[in-house]
C-alpha cells in the first residue's frame, strides 16, 4: 500500500445504537474562550450521536453561563506557547504580556471561530439545550462568586452540590475541562 492509498478506517463497535443508554457529563471549569469550546463541541457531537449530555459548570467555567460574562470570554496568549499567528509561526512569549495583546488574541480567535461557522458560546449553549443537553451550576462556585439563579442563563437547570453531581453523573463517562 502506498502513502497515497487510503488505509481502511478502524471504527469501534459500540453495539446497537438504538438501545443505547450512554451518558456523558462534562465538567466545565475554565472561563477562557479557548477552554469553553472543547466542552461545547464534545457535548454537541455527543448529542448528535444520541448520547445524553449534562454540562456542570464550576469555578471559572461559571463565566460561560453567567449572563453578564458569557459574551465577554477572552483568550490570553500569556503562557500559551502554542499560539499560532495568522501569517505563520508562533507568537513569541516576550510579546504576549504587552498591553492589548489579550484583546488582539481574543479578536483573532473569535474571527477564526466565526470563519468556521461555529456559533458564539451563548448561541452554542442555546443549541445544546435545544438538542436535549442539560446545564448545571456548582453550588460552591455560586457561593464563592455570590451568584444566584437570577444571575445565570434561564436554561440552567439548577445550582447543585457536589453530592448532587455525584448522583447525576452515576454511570456516565465524565470529562473534566
Amino acid at each position: 500500500m502506498t502513502d497515497m492509498q487510503a488505509k481502511p478506517a478502524v471504527v469501534p463497535d459500540f453495539g446497537d445504537d438504538d438501545d443505547t443508554d450512554r451518558k456523558l457529563v462534562i465538567i466545565c471549569s475554565k472561563g477562557n474562550l479557548d477552554m469553553a469550546y472543547p466542552g461545547l463541541v464534545l457535548a454537541n457531537s455527543a448529542l448528535g450521536e444520541g448520547i445524553a449530555v449534562d454540562l456542570f459548570f464550576t469555578f471559572w467555567g461559571f463565566d460561560m453561563i453567567t449572563r453578564s460574562r458569557q459574551k465577554k470570554l477572552s483568550f490570553t496568549p500569556v503562557g500559551n506557547t502554542a499560539m499560532h499567528l495568522p501569517f505563520g509561526g508562533r507568537m513569541p512569549q516576550w510579546l504576549s504580556p504587552f498591553p492589548g495583546m489579550t484583546w488582539v488574541a481574543t479578536r483573532m480567535m473569535r474571527k477564526q471561530i466565526d470563519d468556521l461557522g461555529v456559533p458564539p458560546v451563548d448561541e452554542f449553549l442555546d443549541q445544546i439545550v435545544a438538542s436535549g443537553g442539560r446545564l448545571w451550576a456548582c453550588q460552591m462556585s455560586a457561593d464563592m462568586q455570590k451568584l444566584t439563579m437570577e444571575d445565570l442563563r434561564d436554561d440552567v437547570e439548577g445550582i447543585i452540590t457536589a453530592a448532587d453531581f455525584m448522583d447525576l453523573s452515576e454511570g456516565a463517562q465524565t470529562l473534566f475541562i
